[in-house]
Parts: C-alpha cells; structure tokens; sequence
C-alpha cells in the first residue's frame, strides 16, 4: 500500500484525490498500485492526519461543505493542525504530493518541502514549477542521494508527457532542438484575434471570462510561465544546466491585428514560442512571439492547447500536442508520476 501526504489541497489535489478514488479497482487490477491517503495539509484549509488512513470521500465532501478540513469528523488516532514540514517529516506517508501554493520567483516553499520529504527518505511528486526551474541541479542529487523519486510530469504540459516522453521512448537521439506552444493563455488570445479579428485586449478579456487567464495575466502574456517551462525541458530532457535569467524573454501584449494580418498575407501565423536549441556546446533558449509557417506542425494548434516538437538526429522532427492545464489532466499527471514509482522505484534518471 502505497501512502501518500498531501502538501496543498487546491484544484489539482483534490483532481488527483478523486481519479484515486474513482480509478481504484482499475489501478490495482491493471498496475497493482493500491495508494492510501494518510495526510492533508493545507495552509487555507487545514490539516489532517491519520497514519491508518484518511476516507477522501468524507474529506471531499467535509471541504465542499464547510471550506476547511478541520471538521473531519474525529476518530481514535486522527491528528488535526500540524503544518506542512511537521506532515512531510512526521507521517508515515512514502510520498509527498506536493501541490501548495508556490512562488514562482523564489520556488518557496516547494523547494524546502522538497528538501525535508528527500532529507526524511520520502518521494515527492509535484506541478510546481519554480522548485525544478529554479532548484534542479540541488534537489536531484539530493533525491538521489538518499535513493528516493522525484516526479514532475505536471510541470510542463500538465498530464501530456512532455518529459516522460522523450526521456522514454526517443532515447538514444540527439535532441538538437525544443520548440514548443508551452502557455495556453497566450495561444487562445492569439486563436482568437486571427479566427474572430478581435483586438488582444479583448481577446484577453473572453480568456480571463473563461478562467483560461487570470485577473493579473502577466506571467502568461510576458511570456514568464513559459521560460520556467523551457528552463525545465533544457535542463531534464536536453541535460543543460539553463537557469531562468539566462532565457530572453517576450510576450504578445505588443501583437496588434495589424500585425496578424500581414502574418495570414505572408502564409503564417503568429505563436508564442518557447525555444531551447544546442549551440557550440551548450543551450540558448528565448521566449517570443514568431511567425511560423502554416505547414509547421505547431501553427495548427489553436485554443488553449499546448504542442511541443523535439528535433532528433534520427527521428526528425517529432511533435506531440495535448492539455496543458486542467482539473483531471493535472491530477492525472501526478498519477502517471505515482505509477511509474511503482512500476520502476525511481524517476530521478541522471
């Protein structure tokens, strides 16, 4: 039985908690992955823990109806308050689920969760980006110092496996370029002003109505979420030590209709690329809107979709597309992290 502690309980947590739930049979019938939720804890929500294990039915429907945990009802052994060190340490969990509410310019406090779940022999699978853009090298080899697994699947195109997959089944290539549509925001806002002629700040608008963008929209349309994705691809797919400040970085608030205009007379289309590309031995990544050609395989995703395309010395170009966000997908791509601990014991290849 596999024990998981919940760090964060937001959105995606609670997605993961119930396709745990939803999927039980099938995941122990097809994999042999039976998980127990031992540990929520969740600085807005409230913390609970029992090392026997926690019902997640009656937990969902205790944080749907009263907004905080800490109305779990009380059984012999439950503990109630601890913080989130004190659940990542303390509990008998084998892995942490590290979903908090991180900041992205420090990567804190994902990335002293990360250091006291590998410090205390726990795995730790994650959609945090700042701790693996921001803390790779270190946290890594801390991971592999003390033999545990470290997934991140969810941190760059949520559940589309946009590390495992060609970590796993294009091995053996040279990886010679990344280029990929890593932000949905921006994508749908450009979507829309060629498909509709709207203007970028209305666009904007119907993505923020949506819940595509948010009320600040800035880390997505200044490019800034998708150069910590691009710092994570450089670093785990193309094994380039790239940090963040390293990566040139521009957005689309300057793309006028004027400017999608000439790009449909000319045959192409505008799209936020995030590119990491080998040159004289080490990696150059940038971030900026360019016009591509309508035969390139990423100038047909359109919406809030995201696509990446890898070029290999001996497969060519291979371009997988897919969500990039989501409840579900999200959740999933924790799932796929905890069912290759089962399948090969660790994730940390280095």
């Amino acid at each position: 039985m596999h024990k998981l502690a919940f760090i964060g309980f937001g959105v995606v947590g609670q997605g993961l908690a119930e396709i745990l739930r939803d999927k039980k049979d099938v995941l122990k019938k097809e994999e042999g992955f039976e998980a127990e939720i031992v540990a929520i804890s969740d600085l807005m929500k409230g913390s609970i823990y029992h090392p026997n294990g926690l019902d997640i039915e009656t937990a969902l429907k205790v944080l749907k109806e009263t907004g905080n945990l800490e109305n779990y009802p009380v059984t012999p052994g439950l503990v109630k308050g601890w913080d989130s060190l004190k659940t990542i340490r303390e509990t008998n969990a084998d892995t942490i689920i590290e979903v908090s509410f991180t900041d992205v310019k420090t990567g804190q406090p994902a990335i002293n969760h990360c250091k006291a779940a590998f410090e205390s022999s726990k795995n730790v699978v994650m959609t945090n980006k700042g701790p693996v853009a921001l803390a790779y090298k270190e946290l890594s080899e801390l991971a592999k110092e003390k033999g545990v697994s470290w997934g991140f699947e969810g941190t760059v195109m949520s559940g589309t496996p946009a590390l495992r997959m060609p970590i796993a089944t294009l091995a053996g290539n040279d990886i010679k370029e990344i280029r990929g549509i890593l932000n949905g925001t921006t994508n749908y806002i450009l979507t829309k002003m060629e498909d509709e002629g709207v203007s970028y700040q209305k666009a904007l608008k119907e993505a923020q109505l949506l819940g595509y963008a948010e009320a600040d929209p800035t880390s997505d349309v200044e490019g800034y979420d998708a150069r910590y994705k691009i710092v994570i691809l450089a670093n785990y797919v193309m094994n380039a030590p790239l940090k963040v400040d390293e990566v040139s970085c521009k957005g689309i608030t300057e793309i006028s209709l004027k400017d999608i205009e000439e790009a449909k007379a000319e045959g192409k289309r505008w799209k936020l690329l995030a590119k990491a590309r080998k040159e004289n031995g080490k990696v150059v990544a940038t971030i900026a809107p360019e016009k591509v050609e309508i035969t390139d395989p990423l100038a047909v995703i359109s919406g809030a979709t995201n696509a990446i395309a890898y070029d290999c010395d001996l497969m060519g170009t291979v371009t997988l597309s897919g969500a990039g966000a989501g409840k579900i997908e999200t959740g999933f791509s924790l799932l796929i992290d905890l069912i290759n601990i089962n399948r090969e014991g660790t994730l940390v290849k280095m």
